[in-house]
């Protein structure tokens, strides 16, 4: 995606609209980041009234992640063409329709569907809301601007669980996305009154093809992964699927060589913190885009707790997370990124691979212990990744190296629920001791497995030096620090 021109900005906004700018672009946020987690613990609730098994239902959960990926990168272009209130409004209203959609399904393919809708407008609400205020707030007052934005989009994600569990708990599950459509309906009347509108005249042609490679990739790979288990996809179409979603990323790179403007530059890998750090990214952060869906479903379906307090039983993972960026700079300036995400990277996978020790009779504060100390490395492997990849990105890469970070973070985390929720199904098959009552051994296996895909990701970071120590905070967006 081509790099924003700063020159090309709105008439400046008085205080009042550039305020009310600001809320609308943080609870865009906050929204989108919201209805990433929220579902989780509402799963088996859901698939109690959609008349569908628990563990069948991760196909909820994949749609908005993988549809978000798959739009992220248009959403830049798009708002240069048509304006960033135009776009934004329309954002906002499709967030809206695809959450009251989501309301009213009433069997799994429809509610399926209707969460794409939802991740379409989704996907546009943070890179446009951006967008729209690089172009109207004054350079020195964008940092803040932005931290300010962000905050909001680090507390969705914290609470989701527990407000999904709560709602469930006093009114119905519906009700998670029924929450939605006051908030856009007041969002898209004061996108309409206050947001400036601009655009960049001299935006470049769209790179359509570069773009429908990489799509057709991903939905290729994600369904193929998902296939067997969950789509009862036969062997062959399954392996079609995996080709043909390695056909088409390699496609793309040829195709990103040749051409003068491609969606995502190459050259970008040159880069070797960005290159190491992104490919860390897609692959340490399938573990951890599958704990959200996996812990949810097992405190429920294998040790009976209600939503509500399985909700709850994710707050320590979110108060260890808070509490452990306080460590991560002094952490990485006295011991190097190369030694931190190796270690921390491992120990992740092996606390994602001690819950296959979880059992009924492990006593509360010690299941708490566990989750918190998960938090923290978890929080500690974030924070590290993020600034590794984008800390070296110059003014000439941000735009296109903070946009495929981006689709890189939704992609792995659709990739982990996929695979979680696969590895799940078949272990619920093959072992012996699992049935309809005991699914507590399927659950250990998959944790298992989790951790160890996680922890293999170890060998990525080894590829750095042990002298990258600095972290270069001023070209790190602080909306991406989660």
């Amino acid at each position: 995606m081509p790099d924003t021109i700063r020159s090309n900005v709105a008439p400046t906004p008085s205080p009042q609209s550039l305020t009310i700018m600001l809320w609308l672009v943080a609870t865009g946020f906050f929204m989108q980041t919201l209805d990433s987690t929220i579902v989780n613990t509402a799963l088996p609730a859901m698939a109690r009234s959609l008349g569908e098994a628990p563990l069948r239902m991760q196909g909820v959960v994949i749609a908005y992640s993988l549809t978000m990926a798959t739009v992220i990168p248009f959403s830049g272009w798009l708002a240069d063409k048509l304006g960033t209130r135009h776009v934004f409004f329309s954002a906002i209203l499709i967030f809206t329709i695809g959450s009251l959609l989501c309301a009213n399904a009433h069997t799994l393919m429809q509610l399926v569907i209707y969460r794409v809708v939802q991740g379409v407008g989704g996907a546009m609400l943070l890179p446009v809301g951006r967008l729209a205020l690089l172009r109207v707030v004054p350079a020195e007052r964008y940092l803040s601007a932005m931290s300010f934005v962000a905050i909001p989009g680090l507390i969705g994600p914290l609470i989701g669980p527990t407000l999904g569990g709560w709602i469930v708990q006093i009114a119905s599950w519906h009700w998670i996305f029924l929450i939605n459509v006051p908030v856009g309906v007041i969002g898209c009347i004061a996108t309409r009154l206050f947001m400036t509108d601009s655009r960049n005249p001299s935006t470049a042609p769209f790179d359509l093809a570069g773009y429908l490679l990489l799509a057709v990739g991903m939905i290729a790979l994600t369904i193929s992964l998902d296939g067997l288990a969950d789509l009862g996809l036969q062997h062959a179409i399954v392996l079609v699927l995996l080709v043909l979603s390695m056909a088409c990323f390699v496609a793309y790179g040829l195709h990103a060589v040749r051409v003068a403007q491609p969606i995502f530059s190459l050259d970008l890998f040159k880069i070797h913190t960005f290159s190491v750090g992104l490919l860390g990214n897609l692959f340490a952060r399938i573990g951890s885009g599958a704990m959200p869906y996996l812990l949810p479903l097992l405190l429920q379906i294998s040790l009976g707790y209600s939503a509500f307090q399985a909700g709850l039983m994710m707050l320590p993972v979110a108060a260890a997370g808070m509490l452990s960026k306080r460590i991560v700079t002094s952490l990485i300036m006295k011991r190097g990124y190369r030694k931190v995400l190796m270690v921390n990277t491992v120990l992740v996978g092996l606390t994602m691979a001690s819950f296959s020790l979880t059992s009924a009779e492990q006593p509360l504060w010690l299941r708490l212990v566990q989750l918190a100390f998960f938090g923290g490395v978890n929080s500690i492997q974030f924070t590290a990744m993020n600034t590794l990849t984008l800390k070296d990105l110059g003014t000439g890469g941000a735009s296109s190296g903070n946009s495929l970070f981006s689709l890189v973070q939704m992609l792995s985390m659709s990739l982990g629920v996929t695979i979680a929720g696969a590895v799940l199904a078949t272990f619920t098959g093959i072992l012996p001791r699992v049935t309809a009552t005991n699914s507590l051994p399927a659950f250990h296996a998959t944790f298992l497995c989790v951790g160890i895909i996680t922890a293999a990701s170890a060998w990525i970071f080894a590829q750095l030096g042990p002298e990258i120590r600095a972290v270069n905070t001023k070209k790190t967006d602080p909306s991406e620090a989660h």
